[in-house]
């Protein structure tokens, strides 16, 4: 020590490599008067410098108050050490290898600094779409593997020009070490070709190109844009023709299409933005945000059928950014894709799915290493909600909460539709980017790649496997097949339990936090009596739950068939109340009863019955299925997952009024698992069915209703119980209406009441439960 100076090791964790960690390590340790040295290691960022007590505390504390826009500081760890740096200067380290601890970054949208070299006529990246720094840009759909330097991402393909390898190498430029970092005279270049692969004459550059691809979709023409983590289709939003040609070709007759504007100022004519909707569309992961529609200016009827919101986001990419400059109305911004397919992200690829839908492709030569689909999100409650996480957003990894181990390694494989998957180290959880439904081949394949490239990223050893109770899904599947070519354990938890569990390790509970009273309301998942459970009142924790109420089980005629014809669920809730003869003789004249009656309802009627092909099921899903049904909505069949209950929303908030009172369900206290029994909503509905009253209005009734019965029966178990905070999680808690009634109540009666924001309410915030379980069962093993 000299002059009384000192020296320390800093280790910084969290998300701090490839957002500019370095360079503003280098600048604040330069106006601190510090010497020493800074490079990236595979847990982090590594500092080690030299100074006076006072001067590192105050850089510290600066590093941790002013870290880059993208960054995320999990922790600071200081040591004192006897060594001092070599270098009377503070100096930027190449990266070192060693056990992976450090997590990858989202991908960003372009910031405002790019975005004005972009426009600027006599800035060398002027209209250059491939323009990115340190706080913009690709990060997980590049990258091969850790450390995030440029060799391990697919812009190694692109050797820096000098004016780009200077900019790379001066700390004090926002590129340092910008990994995918490139110009117009060294990256990636973009060219349009027409359907069959043929280069569009006239084109001589990257803005003919994107002025050309602008020019035909204003002629009608549907285009396949390689985007960031996967391919568009795109299409003029306001062009009716448009819209419906490309429903047509990609087969997706009702499910709603999301749109791009260029501004705010675009979206207002068509939609409401709240302050907290604005800035959410504006963040740095820009997502798709779900807003209701507004009688401004309307769009085609096909953009979003038969639904009061719209999906709109902002250009997130400088390609976005030029493409968008020339319109002042919306594009319709699809997954280029075939239907239930997932979306394309290689050129030969999209050539050979997608030249049946696409007039032409706006190509380019970046590989997409990862794909990644556009996140959805939407403000419920008043706070931002992932309704899909994925670009933007994963793979960014989440602390868990107090109590849990930080040296158990684990892979929670998630669960069939909507699928993520989880794996834990070193004290955090690192949640997959949603990879769609696994019941399809290729959504499957994509899904085994991915969990191979995370396992290579984080070099991730799982001790133990944890999947989803149900026999069937394919990711259950995996799992066994893993456990026993690995010798690992298996622990299978139950669907609803995992949802639970989800909820409280977003938010931080404990793992010695005690037993929430956990709704679990959604489909279906595969329950602990062998039954079908979606409406699920479970008294739990991470180690173990009690199942002290549900809706009451009702008959899905046909299995599967009964999830896809909300018809099925109507006849068996009415049949299953009253009796078939009643309803007829009661209700015969109206119209949903004589059309069900002209079903074949003796055979249903047999099936249930003798308990063929009919299993019982207490899912909140089909019950909106069978309202739906009735209401004349998605009666023979759906398109998409949850079509009839987002519809049956859509048709409430159009008969939302404030003097009207919710149907009834009756809470049945008298069995060992309290049941909530609908059979008073079903009469009530068919009296003002009888009574001519609007659908609209019996829609809403039925969202009060349900709310109010859900909230009242979860307040009575919880007293009973003796807990103060209420778990919300499951699907069906999507719906806007749904879920901010009951937390309203909930909430008015004094419970703390836990929720999803950052982790999908749906399946897709699955993995993540199991994996808290997983651990859970395994501490108390240990």
């Amino acid at each position: 020590m000299s002059n009384g100076n000192i020296a320390e090791r800093i280790c910084v964790r969290g998300l701090v490599q490839g957002v500019g960690f370095r360079p503003t390590v280098w600048r604040l340790a330069q106006a601190s008067g510090l010497r020493g040295e800074v490079w990236n290691d595979s847990q982090g960022v590594e500092i080690h410098v030299s100074g006076t007590p006072g001067q590192i505390d105050a850089f510290c504390q600066r590093l941790a108050e002013a870290p880059p826009p993208l960054a995320r500081i999990d922790a600071i760890e200081r040591s004192r050490v006897d060594a001092f740096p070599e270098s009377d200067k503070f100096l930027i380290r190449e990266s070192r290898r060693g056990e992976v601890r450090t997590g990858v970054v989202p991908d960003a949208a372009v910031c405002p600094a790019c975005k004005d070299e972009i426009d600027d006529s006599i800035n060398r990246r002027y209209r250059y779409p491939f323009t990115n720094c340190t706080h913009c840009g690709p990060r997980l759909s590049i990258v091969e593997r850790i450390p995030y330097d440029r060799s391990n991402t697919c812009m190694r393909h692109f050797p820096m020009c000098p004016a780009c390898q200077e900019e790379y190498e001066n700390p004090a430029d926002r590129r340092f070490h910008a990994q995918p970092n490139a110009c117009p005279v060294c990256g990636p270049k973009v060219w349009l070709v027409d359907s069959n692969g043929v280069k569009v004459s006239g084109e001589s550059d990257t803005a003919d190109a994107v002025e050309t691809a602008s020019r035909l979709l204003k002629q009608g023409k549907i285009l396949a844009i390689k985007g960031i983590g996967g391919f568009h289709l795109a299409c003029d939003a306001t062009d009716a023709a448009a819209v419906s040609r490309l429903r047509e070709r990609k087969g997706r007759y009702h499910k709603p299409f999301a749109l791009m504007a260029g501004g705010l100022s675009v979206i207002r004519r068509y939609c409401e933005v709240s302050d907290e909707e604005a800035a959410l569309l504006q963040s740095p992961a820009a997502p798709i945000v779900l807003l209701q529609r507004a009688e401004v200016e309307p769009l085609p009827e096909g953009v979003a059928p038969s639904q009061t919101s719209l999906g709109f986001m902002l250009p997130y990419t400088p390609l976005h950014h030029l493409l968008m400059k020339q319109w002042d109305r919306p594009l319709v911004m699809t997954s280029g894709n075939r239907i239930e397919e997932p979306q394309c992200i290689d050129n030969r690829e999209a050539a050979d799915r997608l030249q049946s839908l696409a007039d032409g492709f706006l190509l380019n030569d970046r590989e997409i290493t990862n794909r990644v689909d556009d996140s959805v999100a939407r403000v419920m409650a008043g706070q931002a909600r992932l309704l899909r996480r994925a670009r933007g957003y994963a793979p960014a990894p989440i602390p868990l909460p107090d109590g849990f181990p930080e040296t158990t390694s684990l892979l929670a494989l998630g669960g069939e539709l909507k699928n993520t998957f989880c794996l834990v180290k070193q004290g955090g959880a690192v949640v997959s980017q949603h990879l769609g439904d696994l019941e399809n081949l290729i959504s499957y394949q994509d899904y085994l790649k991915n969990l191979d490239l995370y396992a290579d990223l984080y070099e991730h050893r799982p001790a133990c496997l944890v999947a989803d109770l149900h026999p069937n899904y394919r990711s259950s599947h995996r799992a066994r097949e893993l456990a026993d070519q690995q010798g690992l354990s298996l622990i299978q938890v139950q669907h609803h339990h995992a949802h639970i569990a989800s909820v409280l390790a977003e938010n931080g509970w404990p793992l010695t936090g005690g037993k929430v009273l956990g709704i679990a309301l959604d489909g279906s998942g595969y329950g602990g009596d062998g039954t079908i459970w979606g409406g699920e009142f479970l008294l739990a924790d991470y180690h173990v739950f009690h199942r002290l109420g549900s809706l009451k089980p009702i008959a899905l005629p046909g299995g599967t068939q009964a999830i896809r014809q909300p018809w099925r669920n109507a006849f068996s809730h009415l049949h299953m109340a009253f009796g078939w003869e009643r309803v007829v003789s009661q209700w015969g004249e109206l119209e949903p009863v004589q059309w069900l009656n002209r079903q074949p309802v003796k055979t249903l009627m047999q099936m249930i019955t003798g308990e063929i092909n009919s299993p019982l099921s207490s899912s909140c899903g089909r019950l909106f299925d069978g309202v739906a049904a009735l209401l004349g909505i998605c009666r023979e069949s759906i398109s998409y997952e949850g079509q009839a209950a987002i519809e049956l929303e859509a048709m409430a908030l159009a008969g939302r009024q404030q003097d009207v009172t919710g149907y009834m369900l009756k809470i049945d206290e008298y069995q060992a698992v309290w049941q909530l029994d609908a059979a008073p909503l079903w009469q009530m509905l068919l009296e003002d069915l009888q009574a001519g009253i609007a659908t609209e209005i019996l829609a809403w009734r039925f969202h009060l209703g349900l709310a109010s019965a859900v909230s009242e029966m979860a307040i009575q178990l919880a007293e009973r119980s003796n807990v103060e905070t209420m778990a919300l999680s499951g699907g069906v808690f999507q719906n806007r209406t749904l879920f901010e009634l009951v937390h309203k109540r909930l909430s008015e009666a004094g419970f703390r009441v836990l929720t999803h924001s950052l982790i999908p309410t749906n399946d897709g915030g699955l993995s993540l439960g199991q994996a808290a379980i997983g651990l859970a069962k395994m501490t108390r093993v240990s």
